[in-house]
Order: C-alpha cells, then structure tokens, then sequence
C-alpha cells in the first residue's frame, strides 16, 4: 500500500487523490470524498496553486482539518512565479490555503521563464525553513531532468510528476528509467486520461474487464495496479467522490500477473518515443 516516495523518502501511499477541477463539482462530496480517501490509507493528496486560482487548494485545507498528520500533502509554484522571490510568495499563499505550515513536497509545475537554480535555491530556503519538506518537478523530460540534475546537484529531486496512462506511455522510454536511475519518484497524473478511458465494449476495454473479473476488480483498479507496478511510480486519481475513491483505493491490494501486465502491455503498445513530453 505504500513504498518510499524517492530514495530515503517516507513511505507514501501508492495510489494518492488528484483534485485537478475539483473545485467545479460539489464542494461537500469533494470533501467527503477527499476524507473517505484518507481512512482507506489513500494519504497522498496533490494540488496545484494553478487549480481553481487556489479553490482546489482550499477544499482540500478543508478536507483535511484535524488530519494534517495522515497526509503527504503536496502543491506546486506556476512557472511565471518560479523566481525566488516569487516562490516563496507562491508557497505563502498555498500554505494559507491549504491551512498548514507545511508542504510534502512542493513542485515546480513545468518549465517556464525563470532559470532552475533559481527557482532550485528558493525551494531550497523554504526547505531549510520548514515550510517545505521536499522538492522536485512536473512535466519534465529526459534532457529537462539533466539539466535539473546538473542544477541542483545529486539527491535533491524528490519527484517528477508526469502524464501517464494506458493510452498515454511515453515516460516508459526514458523519464521512469532516468527516475529509477536516480532514486526519483515518478507521479503519474491523470492515471485515467483525460476522458480516454477504453470504452467496456471496445476491444482495449474487453481485456480491462476480463482481467478485472479474475481478479475480482474493477477495470479501472487494473489500470492503477498497472500504472504502478514499477516501484518507483504512483498515481493520483481524480477523486471527485465517495464511490470514485473507493473503487481506486481498491487498487492498493491488487498485483497483476505477469501473463496480465503481458496482455496489458499487447492491448495498449507504448508506441515509439516522441519528439516531446505529452502534457495536458
């Protein structure tokens, strides 16, 4: 149900709660569903100051009331607030939000204007301050987590947060081996994609659910456990839900076969390694 999140990193859930538009649903369910998480063990729970202009942010402050300890809670700075004077204001603000003193981890979203060893150096004070507990990336490539790496130096990278699904498995060419290489975490954000998910009676979708019927799981279950059957990897699901987060968390109890990660890996090729990192 857990594994180090990084090398020397703490244990943290394998299957954790995304809450990318969370904010545009019902801010009740949002919670009971975000609070529902936490008692099933699913304690990682990812933001961003980006989500709803810090709404999704505040949800969560409020789902998680009384409960910050249960929580690796991580946020992260927008690109055009990555100088070091502009994180910190970033990290300020998500702390109000979130109503806590401290963040997890907190994430440079992508790359934009500002140079890494600066946006680097601001994480790195708001580490030794507290307010920050670990650091790393989002949507970066190979040669982006290079140059990240030259930067910061070694052991300093927590985590890269990257798009991976079934129909989306671009990071397994270089970014999940660069990670592994390294003692990096990798986060696979929208596990599902985003309103790609195989249709029961397509032809993808028929072998999620004969799988899922083996094992008596749901299809979705299946992509999770798959997603993440590298050690290095977890996935944050949206979780907009009660019954959403119930059937994910099901996916921390569930280890596929080889034969089933073998019809898996035929039904949904990798393909070939594109020019550039997908992203949405």
């Amino acid at each position: 149900m857990q594994r180090s999140f990084g090398a020397g990193g703490p244990a943290v859930s394998t299957i954790g709660q995304g809450s990318w538009y969370i904010e545009q649903g019902d801010r009740r369910a949002a919670i009971a569903a975000l609070r529902r998480g936490l008692d099933l063990g699913l304690s990682h729970i990812d933001t961003a100051e980006m989500y709803g202009d810090g709404r999704s942010e505040a949800i969560i402050g409020e789902a998680i009331a009384g409960r910050r300890d249960e929580v690796f809670l991580v946020s992260k700075v927008l690109p055009h607030n990555a100088s070091r004077q502009g994180v910190r204001a970033a990290c300020e603000r998500s702390l109000q939000h979130l109503k806590t003193d401290r963040l997890d981890c907190y994430l440079l979203h992508w790359r934009g204007p500002h140079p890494l060893a600066e946006t680097f150096a601001a994480f790195e004070a708001l580490k030794q301050e507290g307010k920050i507990l670990s650091w790393g990336v989002s949507n970066f490539d190979e040669d982006d987590l290079d140059e990240a790496l030259a930067a910061a130096g070694k052991g300093k990278i927590a985590c890269n947060q990257v798009l991976y699904y079934l129909r989306e498995r671009a990071i397994e060419h270089a970014v999940i081996p660069w990670c592994e290489r390294h003692g990096v975490a990798v986060t696979a954000y929208s596990p599902f994609g985003h309103h790609d998910f195989p249709e029961p009676g397509s032809a993808q979708g028929k072998v999620l659910a004969e799988i899922a019927q083996a094992h008596g799981a749901t299809p979705r279950q299946v992509a999770l456990a798959f997603l993440t059957r590298r050690p290095a990897v977890f996935a944050i699901p949206k979780a907009g839900s009660v019954a959403h987060v119930e059937d994910n968390a099901g996916a921390l109890n569930l280890t596929l076969s080889e034969s089933d990660v073998a019809r898996i890996d035929a039904a949904f090729p990798r393909g070939r390694k594109p020019s550039s990192l997908p992203m949405i």
